[in-house]
């Protein structure tokens, strides 16, 4: 779900009001007129985060909401004149590209809400980015009135049982698919011997779609029997399709959503930056998240304590899962989204 100027992609928070720094901290009354908070995103219940955030606290938001793939590209664009102050997707790698080149605040970390044991795990040593929920990059989606035995490794995917009934998204597109082509790749040992899997993937008869919407409906249609997408998208779409089902081959990549700030931003922007995390941290937060989009990215797994996710969302302990590494992949998902779009998506 690159080029390395499309890493720079991201959601731009912008706050019409910026107090002094105590101020936005909710220490003192504002002092200093409001700055735009302009937030670029792409999580399904961003809009209704947004709204919220601005009727808490006074502070007028802009969304851009786009796919990843076009938030970097914006990013990229902007990059020696940002126009964002937040930027909020899933997958942390990303991120550390953009830590990497220096465009993230670090050494902050909200504390209107305390991390579980799986948040904590997800935090930069530099805290340069913040980790907000998990989803599974990369489950397999199939009717199961069609599909009886779902395959239960990724390398079940060669063989003849799914020539030409195998579909997924184009990461260079869809962000969250990078960070699945990224766990396939750490499994296996490196990028050689996982370029070498998705050529025989290809070979067995890939068919390559640009996001969830299109590859879920391609497994409706019939023209394939296996989608490799988010898993909260296959959930979300069992809710209308019971038939549906989520399978998760042996190792599915964990998927962090994370916010970023720009650490190129004004410091009144970058206060009611860190008021939106704050925010997003809070109670009144997590049930936006957890209600602004609940057939999609509200189907999430909590990281913040006293928060309960969709009894539909399975556990992260029955899963066997992958965490690959963000500042080992992130430097490389441009050249290697790249190499998918031009050796594997044609």
């Amino acid at each position: 779900m690159l080029a390395s100027g499309l890493l720079a992609a991201s959601v731009v928070l912008t706050a019409c009001g910026s107090t002094s720094t105590a101020a936005q901290e909710g220490a003192t009354k504002s002092t200093q007129a409001k700055v735009p908070l302009v937030v670029y995103a792409a999580e399904g219940y961003d809009s209704a985060v947004t709204n919220g955030f601005q009727a808490a606290t006074g502070i007028p938001t802009e969304l851009e909401d786009h796919s990843t793939g076009t938030l970097l590209a914006k990013i990229s664009a902007e990059a020696n004149n940002p126009q964002w102050g937040v930027f909020w997707s899933d997958g942390s790698e990303s991120y550390a590209a953009l830590d990497r080149q220096g465009m993230l605040l670090r050494g902050f970390t909200p504390n209107t809400g305390t991390l579980n044991s799986l948040g904590e795990t997800l935090v930069p040593k530099d805290r340069s980015y913040i980790p907000t929920g998990v989803t599974i990059a990369g489950s397999i989606i199939y009717n199961s009135s069609v599909v009886k035995n779902p395959p239960t490794t990724w390398s079940q995917l060669l063989s003849p049982q799914w020539k030409g009934a195998v579909g997924m998204n184009n990461p260079a597109i869809s962000g969250p698919t990078y960070p699945f082509v990224a766990g396939v790749m750490q499994q296996l040992g490196g990028v050689s011997q996982g370029e070498k899997f998705f050529e025989q993937l290809a070979a067995n008869g890939l068919h390559v779609y640009t996001t969830n919407k299109v590859t879920l409906g391609a497994l409706l249609s019939g023209t394939i029997k296996l989608a490799i997408v988010q898993n909260s998208a296959g959930i979300g779409y069992q809710f209308k399709n019971p038939q549906l089902k989520v399978a998760y081959p042996s190792k599915v990549a964990v998927l962090p959503s994370v916010i970023g700030i720009d650490a190129k931003a004004s410091a009144a922007q970058i206060a009611e930056a860190k008021r939106f995390a704050q925010f997003v941290y809070s109670k009144r937060g997590q049930q936006l998240m957890l209600s602004g989009d609940p057939h999609g990215d509200s189907l999430f797994i909590p990281i913040i304590q006293g928060t309960a996710q969709h009894p539909q969302v399975p556990s992260l302990s029955t899963l066997q899962t992958i965490s690959p590494d963000p500042f080992l992949w992130g430097p490389r998902e441009a050249s290697l989204n790249q190499w998918f779009t031009t050796h594997i998506a044609q």
